[in-house]
C-alpha cells in the first residue's frame, strides 16, 4: 500500500508562484513514476505533469514552460514547482502514483494510488 500526501497550495495573485510536495510512504518511492493532475470545478481530471524513476519529464502543454516536476527519492518526495500562475490554474492539484499500469502516463486512470489533493487559487 502506498500513501501520498500533498502539501503547499494556497491562494496567489496572477503571476505568481507556488510549490507543491507530495510525499510517499512506500518504500520503493524511487521506481514509481509519479504524475501530477489537477481538476477544476465542473471538469475532469487532467494531466498536468510526470516524472519518471530516471527523472524523464513530461508536461501538459497548458503548463509547459511555467511548470516544472522534480523527485528527491532521498526523501520519498515530488514537487511541482508553478511560475507565472494564470486564474485558469485553478484547481484542485493531486499527486498519483504509476507502479503497475502499462497504459498511457498522461490518462488519471492508469495511475494506482491518489492523494488528498491539495488547493491552488489564483486571482486576477
Amino acid at each position: 500500500q502506498v500513501q501520498l500526501v500533498e502539501s503547499g497550495g494556497g491562494w496567489v495573485q496572477a503571476g505568481g508562484s507556488l510549490r507543491l510536495s507530495c510525499t510517499s510512504s512506500g518504500r520503493t518511492f524511487g521506481i514509481y513514476t509519479m504524475g501530477w493532475f489537477r481538476q477544476a470545478p465542473g471538469k475532469e481530471r487532467e494531466f498536468v505533469a510526470r516524472i519518471s524513476w530516471i527523472t524523464n519529464t513530461d508536461y501538459a502543454d497548458s503548463v509547459k514552460g511555467r511548470f516544472a516536476i522534480s523527485r528527491d527519492n532521498a526523501k520519498n518526495t515530488v514537487y511541482l514547482q508553478m511560475n507565472s500562475l494564470k486564474p485558469e490554474d485553478t484547481a484542485v492539484y493531486y499527486c498519483a502514483a504509476y507502479i503497475g499500469s502499462s497504459g498511457s502516463y498522461y490518462s488519471a486512470r492508469n495511475y494506482d494510488y491518489w492523494g488528498q489533493g491539495t488547493q491552488v487559487t489564483v486571482s486576477s
